[in-house]
């Protein structure tokens, strides 16, 4: 049995996809000292830190747990780590 995704629920997947990753770009902007970005950059940024974590933790050997708060946490952590990188090239 082959399913696709619909044009609705593709829509639906992509809109849940930019709220949490604004959720999880805000979140680190609390974290890290001087604010977020803003509604779009936030929302980037959680994206960014989601992809940063999921390469980069299992590189390193490090695994904060399975599931749905065990991929939040380590999200959170990916957009600390790209927010602190982009402050950092932002001061060069």
């Amino acid at each position: 049995m082959h399913t696709t995704l619909g044009s609705d629920n593709l829509l639906i997947a992509f809109l849940i996809w930019i709220v949490v990753g604004a959720i999880i770009g805000w979140l680190a902007g609390l974290l890290v000292a001087g604010g977020g970005f803003g509604f779009v950059l936030d929302a980037l940024i959680g994206i960014l830190g989601s992809v940063v974590a999921g390469w980069l933790f299992p590189h390193l050997g490090i695994s904060i747990g399975g599931g749905l708060i065990g991929s939040i946490l380590a999200s959170v952590v990916g957009a600390v780590i790209v927010i602190v990188v982009i402050r950092v090239l932002r001061r060069l």
